[in-house]
């Protein structure tokens, strides 16, 4: 019998290399003699870079940036050796598990920290990047990262905004004209974990906010400020962004990267499932073990066990999916594919 042990990290407790070992020794304990093969994934958020690089040889960079809250804090990315490319985790620069639970703000948090790490990969002579967007305590659209690019957003006196997502309810212009010309010969791949779009019901602001600090009220506040953001980039750049798969992924992030960078948006579960092989190790497996740390409605809007799920039903696999919770509406990853949630 072949098991594939298909994990992600349960964020903000375990690393997807700690829950894959923990499912390993419980299914050779249940399955005597099984085959157990481990491919670790990530969807875009906590793992993403860890994962990319158990796959292909990375070399990793370590750099004060600015925090998600304004504080400088040590981040880790890396370069991807064959590919020259650097690979960029939001969650390790502006995650939601950096910021205390009695801090979290996603009114004023920052994606700042980002942009510093490009510009440092820039100046190595790096034009390629991979950006990992997923479980992010921000709900700025990315706007900081365009700021520490040298980007401008401004309100209708020409003042500059302040940083994080409520400020842009103010925003009338974007200045692009001092970003970085090294941009202009760059280019970027963002791996979204949440097909979301920007605004709307199932939106960045109205879905995932309140998982990040806000109450109702600001959680309104933001969806109007990130409609204005959309009102925006529609009036300047002609761009349509709700209608872009994951555009609203890391609080709107995926929508101003690919507005304000040219960034091309994937789902970052699917590129971590092709680069491991996945469907070429599916093909004669006869059960999929896998698991996140929480499993809810939102599970269904393209994270990680979903999407592996997906794979496997197609081939006529059974999928369990170990979590440490489950949230409200979880019955419906029944209908893609998951044959049994196993709360631990």
């Amino acid at each position: 019998m072949k098991v594939m042990v298909a994990p992600q990290a349960f964020k903000g407790t375990l690393t997807v290399f700690e829950v894959g070992e923990a499912m390993m020794r419980g299914v050779q304990k249940a399955l005597p003699g099984c085959e157990c093969v481990f491919v670790p994934i990530a969807d875009g958020g906590d793992g993403f870079m860890d994962v990319l690089f158990y796959y292909r040889q990375g070399t990793l960079i370590q750099q004060q940036v600015t925090g998600p809250l304004g504080e400088r804090i040590l981040v880790e990315w890396g370069i991807d050796e064959a590919s020259q490319t650097a690979v960029i985790e939001l969650s390790k620069f502006s995650g939601l598990s950096l910021i205390p639970e009695h801090r979290r703000n996603p009114l004023a948090a920052t994606t700042f920290g980002i942009g510093e790490a490009i510009l440092l990969a820039l100046d190595k002579g790096i034009r390629h990047f991979l950006i990992g967007i997923g479980g992010s305590g921000t709900n700025d659209c990315g706007a900081g990262v365009i700021e520490a690019l040298g980007g401008r957003f401004l309100d209708e006196w020409g003042n500059p905004l302040p940083r994080g997502g409520a400020a842009l309810k103010e925003l009338k212009t974007i200045d692009l004209k001092g970003l970085d010309d090294r941009l202009l010969e760059s280019t970027f791949i963002v791996g979204y974990d949440v097909k979301n779009p920007m605004t709307g019901p199932e939106g960045a602001s109205l879905v995932y906010s309140s998982q990040k600090g806000a109450d109702p009220v600001e959680a309104e506040r933001l969806e109007q400020a990130v409609l204005r953001f959309v009102e925006v980039i529609q009036s300047q750049l002609g761009i349509e962004l709700n209608a872009i798969e994951g555009s609203g992924a890391a609080g709107g992030a995926g929508g101003g990267l690919h507005a304000l960078l040219g960034a091309r948006l994937i789902s970052g579960i699917d590129l971590v499932l092709d680069r491991a092989g996945f469907d070429r190790l599916l093909k004669d497996a006869d059960l999929v073990v896998t698991g996140e740390g929480r499993i809810d409605r939102q599970t269904t809007y393209g994270k990680g066990p979903i999407v592996v799920a997906h794979r496997a039903k197609a081939r006529g696999i059974p999928v369990y999916a170990f979590v440490g919770s489950v949230g409200e509406g979880y019955e419906a990853v029944y209908d893609h594919g998951i044959t049994k949630v196993i709360p631990l």
